[in-house]
């Protein structure tokens, strides 16, 4: 599908087309980026606050899809804009040519409306993945530690935690991969054609088209998701930032379990 839309991209603007719209991609993805990790840590911390030390260690996995689904949603509030910019660029030739050109004249044309059409499917897209690349990559860092890694993570050096986290991050982007795919197929046909439906589509495509070119988009996303984390991680490293070591049972928990003497 995307090498399809490389092709034509090229065939009918030439090498140059590829790079319309890279001003609204590079800020619209920067802003859902920092949005995305950036709250998916303050909702981490306020939902493991409501629920208390225990019940944050029982339902974790709830709480890493709780607090990544929240923030996915603000993020995608950050990137709706953007992307609207992007695609009206990349898709209507001769209507603009920059982002300063292109904002100008959609507000004129729909006003504040234009920019946020795209929110709600950019909601269905990315939430689901969000979901899973965010508890996909926290479970799997804790199972590397419990059953892969040979010594507690207290006793890693950094670069041995940083491998860790870009083997999870790997994991998780496949996972990611498998979950979108189907989804990510529909609408990539949607944007071709003008007047298809989703269910349509979906018919039309069945149930081995929608699996079409999975094994390329896993090496593309699991690669993604394991260098975004593998950033991040280096980044908190870096800046001395705080990073929890994977969850243990309180010990309150422990005793009433009678797993304590």
């Amino acid at each position: 599908m995307q090498s399809n839309g490389f092709s034509v991209t090229v065939r009918e603007d030439g090498f140059r087309g590829l790079a319309k719209g890279w001003a609204p991609t590079f800020i619209g993805y920067s802003m859902q980026g920092l949005c995305k990790f950036g709250f998916y840590e303050v909702f981490k911390i306020l939902y493991s606050d409501l629920l208390g030390e225990e019940n944050t260690y029982l339902w974790r996995t709830s709480l890493y899809l709780a607090a990544s689904a929240s923030a996915e949603f603000f993020a995608d509030i950050a990137l709706a804009p953007m992307e609207a910019v992007k695609v009206r660029i990349q898709t209507q030739p001769g209507y603009a040519n920059t982002l300063r050109e292109c904002v100008p004249k959609m507000f004129a044309e729909e006003g504040l409306w234009a920019f946020y059409k795209g929110v709600v499917p950019l909601w269905m897209r990315q939430i689901p993945y969000t979901m899973m690349k965010f508890a996909c990559f926290e479970r799997t860092v804790e199972m590397l530690y419990k059953y892969v890694v040979p010594k507690p993570r207290s006793e890693c050096s950094k670069p041995e935690q940083l491998v860790v986290t870009f083997v999870a991050g790997y994991i998780a982007g496949v996972f990611c991969a498998i979950v979108s795919h189907p989804a990510d197929s529909v609408v990539s046909v949607l944007n071709k054609e003008k007047g298809s439906t989703a269910l349509q589509v979906l018919k039309r495509l069945g149930p081995k088209g929608v699996w079409k070119g999975l094994v390329a988009r896993i090496i593309m996303i699991g690669t993604l998701t394991a260098l975004q984390w593998f950033i991040y991680d280096s980044v908190k490293v870096y800046f001395r930032l705080p990073r929890p070591p994977p969850p243990e049972m309180p010990e309150s928990l422990k005793k009433k379990l009678g797993l304590t003497e």
